[in-house]
């Protein structure tokens, strides 16, 4: 815990109204997205100017304060919950977009810029930023790159490590690193932009962040098939990935989380339906018809009840709205939302869902899943309430009951939602002994006094 004298030096560098001490502002900073406890930081600060951000972590570390750097705390891991009597850096005040560059395809942002507002100033200039996590709306692009975060396109266009050319961040110490370029092609160095996409704010503090831009696509076209049978549905998705359709967006909901989703958002849903997929393709027009037409082929000979093709934009955008709202609608219904990020290889999809399903039942839980069913990242969503031992315990145990399913079908712990503290404990599960040791000597090197993130994603 920072004393009067460190305090102060906070205050003279950053400005007193930057500087957060009272209880109620603290609590607002101890807890994330996860179902996890809370933990009251000792303290906030906001930098305003990337010189502050520099001093603030190098002060920090000087001191040996536990320090976890934030942005908006939409994560589900548990990766900005901070340490007792810890430090909690935000960085929303660094929201500037500081280079949007046209001729290159590139743009240069500060970690505070909101993704969603990103991503509408990109498409102001006829150009494309696909990264589409759901809390797109409020999360930051610095928490982006700390999380690797995915989103509804990432079957077609990938996840946010595929959109980093180059991060300039701090050390422990202050100082400046700078890493990749606004180039295309950059191998000078170590791949630290590499390293530390992902890295949950352990191994450095993000500055600016250099971010590939695509060309929008020309047309797309979505529609929503509608099954009767959970199996068909995701039977039909391993059917479309087979036939070389490699769509925008192929999400799954099942009946339960259909149900939820008309109840909140009024959207038409067919909440008899047993399962929908949510389907949408784009590029060239004359390719996305041909695509559309056989993506509605393959789904009918799987046993679609009857498939919707939205007729305009305003049509598609409510399809997708329903889809966007499944979290908040499911959130609704129980005191405790716990949402997982199971993901498994693609032709894996029915059997895993199968396998969410028989938990369900094994441990007497309400289950609702819905998801990236095209790339494999299923969100089975368990609604509980905390404050019930015993029913907390069967949620505890189902957790772990998907994991190892996920693990046994060659899947992985998380698509999306990282690690933090919510999955370290199987991380050796995935990987091994060997790979959490070498991670934490690479910890060790770039943080002697393990002020970042601590115990985040390898422990302590």
């Amino acid at each position: 815990m920072p004393g009067k004298k460190l305090v102060n030096k906070f205050c003279e560098l950053l400005g007193k109204e930057n500087v957060f001490q009272d209880e109620a502002d603290r609590l607002a900073y101890s807890y994330d997205a996860a179902a996890l406890d809370s933990c009251l930081p000792s303290i906030i600060l906001r930098p305003t100017t990337s010189e502050a951000l520099g001093q603030a972590v190098r002060l920090c570390n000087e001191n040996g304060l536990p320090t976890t750097v934030r942005g908006s705390g939409t994560n589900l891991s548990g990766g900005t919950i901070p340490k007792p009597g810890g430090i909690v850096i935000v960085t929303v005040a660094l929201d500037k977009i500081l280079e949007i560059n046209e001729e290159d395809l590139y743009a240069v942002v500060q970690p505070g810029v909101i993704t969603a507002k990103f991503a509408a100033a990109v498409e102001a200039r006829g150009l494309f930023y696909p990264p589409d996590p759901g809390s797109q709306a409020v999360s930051t692009l610095g928490g982006n790159v700390a999380e690797n975060a995915g989103g509804l396109r990432g079957l077609r266009y990938g996840v946010t490590r595929d959109y980093v050319m180059g991060l300039d961040f701090f050390d422990v110490n202050g100082e400046l690193v700078k890493s990749g370029a606004r180039t295309v092609k950059c191998v000078t160095g170590y791949n630290l932009c590499g390293l530390l996409v992902g890295s949950e704010g352990t191994l450095g503090v993000f500055n600016k962040i250099i971010l590939k831009l695509i060309p929008m696509p020309a047309t797309s076209k979505a529609m929503m098939a509608v099954f009767s049978e959970v199996s068909k549905a995701s039977e039909t998705v391993s059917a479309i990935i087979a036939n070389r359709i490699v769509p925008v967006t192929l999400e799954f909901m099942d009946n339960f989380t259909i149900r939820a989703v008309e109840d909140f958002a009024h959207v038409g849903l067919p909440v008899d339906a047993a399962a929908l997929l949510l389907i949408e393709v784009d590029g060239h027009p004359a390719q996305v018809e041909e695509d559309a037409a056989r993506v509605e082929e393959l789904c009918r000979q799987m046993g679609a009840m009857h498939v919707r093709v939205a007729k305009d934009a305003q049509e598609r955008d409510k399809v997708w709205e329903a889809r966007r709202a499944a979290l908040s609608a499911l959130s609704r219904i129980k005191p405790t939302t716990v949402l997982e990020d199971a993901t498994v290889p693609r032709s894996k999809i029915p059997e895993m869902i199968r396998s969410i399903d028989e938990i369900s039942r094994t441990f007497h839980l309400t289950i609702g899943t819905f998801g990236h069913a095209g790339d494999g990242n299923l969100h089975p969503t368990i609604l509980t309430d905390r404050r019930d031992k015993e029913e907390w315990a069967r949620v505890e145990q189902a957790i772990d009951a998907i994991f190892d399913r996920a693990l046994a079908l060659g899947g992985t712990l998380s698509g999306e939602h990282g690690i933090g503290t919510a999955k370290s404990k199987y991380l050796e599960k995935e990987t091994s002994r060997a790979t959490i040791l070498y991670s934490r000597r690479i910890k060790a090197a770039l943080d002697p006094k393990n002020i970042l993130n601590p115990g985040k994603i390898i422990g302590e």
